[in-house]
This record gives structure tokens, sequence and C-alpha cells, in this order.
């Protein structure tokens, strides 16, 4: 397919009442993303085509950019500059779980992303944490890891906030040795404390996380 004859199909599913919706989420598209994954799948993995539509800079472009592409076949300086182009919340949120998470090169943008000024640059470094203390925990500092959650996390932008109170839970979930301090960071901090959540979901407040989880394993 050609990236005129992909934009094409992108355009025809465009949906005025879809837009309105995800506006309101901060994403700039009027897509079903069920109708955008068929898409994807009947194109396949096309990692050219997959580079032309992310130049195009269009949220829809790059989301259906993200579901073709090769996350190998990327260098860490072109995966840096795509992250720092990712505004729109859905292609951040499928760059770092789509793409960041799955290149070879993670542990080494990982490093580099860590304290990076940008908050969203930031936030996927903890993100990309989150997944080592869950997959991959040797040699991380765990402990020196909720000494800066402690000291940050009340403060930082969304983004960022959002992604260590992740790593946060995500700790105290997976490590018990260290799950009563995470406990008390997250009382203490009450970050997300108040957070709306729907009836039968986890509340992304730490503590209440850590204890759902840890119940539904250990009950």
């Amino acid at each position: 397919m050609t990236p005129a004859e992909a934009l094409a199909e992108l355009a025809a599913l465009e949906d005025p009442k879809m837009r309105a919706a995800n506006e309101k989420r901060g994403d700039d598209h009027g897509i079903n993303l069920s109708r955008m994954r068929a898409l994807a799948k009947r194109i396949k993995t096309d990692q050219p085509l997959a580079r032309e539509l992310w130049a195009t800079g269009e949220t829809p472009a790059q989301l259906l950019a993200l579901l073709i592409c090769k996350p190998r076949d990327f260098t860490a300086d072109e995966l840096d500059g795509m992250l720092r182009e990712t505004r729109a919340p859905k292609v951040n949120d499928w760059f770092v779980n789509y793409v960041a998470k799955k290149t070879p090169l993670a542990e080494e943008l990982r490093l580099r992303w860590f304290g990076d000024a940008d908050p969203t640059v930031a936030a996927a470094a903890w993100s990309l944490t989150t997944e080592r203390v869950i997959r991959n925990p040797d040699d991380l500092d765990l402990e020196h890891l909720l000494d800066l959650i402690e000291r940050d996390m009340k403060d930082a932008a969304k983004r960022p906030q959002w992604s260590m109170n992740e790593t946060l839970a995500n700790i105290g979930i997976h490590h018990p040795a260290l799950r009563a301090r995470a406990l008390e960071i997250g009382e203490r901090l009450q970050v997300l404390a108040d957070y709306p959540t729907a009836p039968g979901c986890t509340s992304p407040f730490a503590p209440a996380w850590i204890g759902e989880i840890v119940r539904r394993r250990e009950g």
C-alpha cells in the first residue's frame, strides 16, 4: 500500500462523533481504533510505509505507523526523535508500549531518557523502568527508585507523575520486601488518591492498587 492509499483509507474511517469524544481526551483524530487495527492487519508489517506515515506528523497516520512498523529497525536516535514528537496522548501511549518497550534498545533508551527535562521523555523512562521492575529487576536499585519517587512524584508533571506512580505500585506488588515502604510512600504523598475510578476497576492510587493486586494473587 502506498502512503497516499493509506491516508485515503484513514480519511474514510473518520467519524465526527468519534473525533469529538477523542478530543476531550486530547487526541486529535476521529477513528475507531478497532477499525484502524483491522487496516493495520491488512497492511501487515511495512517499515518504509511506517516511516512515511510517521513523517506526516498527523495523529491517525502516526498511530497506523506504530501498528505496522518494526521496532528493531529504528536506531536509538530515531526513537529519541520520535518520542519527542509524540504529543497526542494515544500516540505517546502506543509509541511507548508498542515500540520503545519492544526494541532491543529499550535499556539504552531508558538510561538516556531518565531525568530528561521534557516531561514526555521523562515519563517514557519511568514506563521502561516499570517494565524492568516487573520483568527484569536484576541490577536495578529499587531502593534508589523509591527515593526518587518519594522526592519527586508529588510535584512532577502529569505524565511523569503517572509513570512514577506505576513504578511505585509495581515495586510494591512484585517486591514484597519493599511493599511496606511503597505503601507508606503512597499513603503519605496521596498522589491519585482522588482519581475517579469506575465500579469494578482498580484505583490507580498506589496503596489501593498494591492492596488489590496482592489480595488477588494471595487470596
